[in-house]
C-alpha cells in the first residue's frame, strides 16, 4: 500500500511537517545556505568568545567550497572551532580506508577544506576530529569535555539514516537514540545508493563497514540542519516530515528535536521531472 504522503505536492509537503522544512531553488542555493549557517555560527561564537563545536558531514559536500571562500574572504578565524566529522568508511579489517582512497572522507576534508583555508585561519589538526574505529569512545567523551555540540549538519540516506546510523526496525525509539559512536556494517540499500551517487555504480568495490558518530550525539546537538537534493530524496523528505517516528527510518526519531530544519530543492519538492 502506497503511503499518502509520498503523493504530497510541494505545497502540501510544506504545510504541516513534523520537521520544519524549507524549499529553495536549487543545489547551489541549498549549499550556500548551509555554508552561511556554518559561517554565522562561528562568527557569533567568536564574537562572544565561545568555542564552536560542529558535527560535519561528507555528504552533502557542496557547501564546503562556499564555506572556504567565506572564511578566507571574511577572515573568519577557526582557531576556536572543532569540526567533528560524522563518519568514515572502513576496510574489511574495520580500519580506516586510506586517505588517498577516492571515497575517503578524511582525504576529502583535507583536500577540499582544511588545505584550502588560509593557514592563519584554519583550526589546528587536533581540532579536526574523525571517529576512530579503534577508539570509538573518544567522540562522546570529547563532546562532553567541550560542553556539547552547537550545531550538526547532515543529509539523509535512502533508508532514513543520518550519518551512518542505519535503520534497525528491531529497536525501540529509546534504544536507537541511545546509540553512540560505533563501528557497524553498512546496509545493502546504503551501499547501493552511495555506489550510484558517489562511485559510478561500482557496487562490488564499495566498503562494507564504517565508523559513525552516533544518533545520540546528533540528537543532543543544540541545532540540527539537514539538506536534501538527490532524486530519491523526494520520498525521503516526505517520510521524514510526515512518517511515524520509528527506528526503521532513523531521521523520524529527530522529529521532536527543539531546533531542527530540513531544506530541500525545488527539484525534490516536485513529484516528477515533468
Amino acid at each position: 500500500m502506497r503511503h499518502e504522503y509520498y503523493g504530497y505536492d510541494k505545497e502540501t509537503l510544506l504545510k504541516a511537517p513534523k520537521i520544519k522544512m524549507y524549499c529553495l531553488k536549487d543545489n547551489e542555493t541549498v549549499f550556500r545556505q548551509m555554508a552561511c549557517q556554518m559561517a554565522e555560527e562561528i562568527k557569533a561564537n567568536n564574537l562572544s568568545g565561545r568555542r564552536t563545536v560542529m558535527i560535519c558531514p561528507v555528504g552533502p559536500v557542496g557547501q564546503y567550497p562556499y564555506f572556504v571562500d567565506m572564511v578566507n574572504e571574511q577572515a573568519i578565524s577557526l582557531k576556536n572551532v572543532w569540526f567533528i566529522n560524522m563518519d568514515e568508511y572502513l576496510d574489511d579489517d574495520k580500519k580506516w580506508i586510506s586517505m588517498d582512497h577516492p571515497l575517503s572522507f578524511r582525504g576529502f576534508m583535507d583536500r577540499v577544506v582544511y588545505s584550502q583555508i588560509r593557514p592563519e585561519l584554519v583550526m589546528p589538526k587536533e581540532q579536526r576530529i574523525f571517529p576512530d574505529p579503534d577508539h570509538v569512545e573518544r567522540v562522546p567523551k570529547l563532546i562532553e569535555e567541550l560542553g556539547g555540540v552547537d550545531i550538526a549538519f547532515g543529509g539523509i540516506g535512502i533508508n532514513g539514516h543520518v550519518a551512518f546510523n542505519e535503520a534497525d526496525p528491531s529497536m525501540s525509539k529509546e534504544e536507537f537514540l541511545a546509540q553512540k559512536t560505533r563501528v557497524l556494517a553498512i546496509s545493502p540499500e546504503t551501499r547501493a545508493a552511495n555506489a550510484i551517487g558517489d562511485f559510478g555504480g561500482a557496487l562490488e568495490d564499495m566498503p562494507k563497514y564504517c565508523v559513525t558518530v552516533g544518533i545520540y550525539e546528533i540528537a543532543h546537538a543544540e541545532k540540527i540542519r539537514l539538506g536534501c537534493f538527490r532524486n530519491w530524496h523526494r520520498a525521503v523528505v516526505r517520510r521524514a516530515g510526515y512518517g511515524d517516528a520509528t527506528a526503521d527510518f532513523p531521521v523520524t526519531l529527530l522529529q521532536d528535536h527543539k531546533d531542527i530544519t530540513l531544506t530541500f530543492t525545488e527539484y525534490v519538492g516536485r513529484l516528477s521531472d515533468e
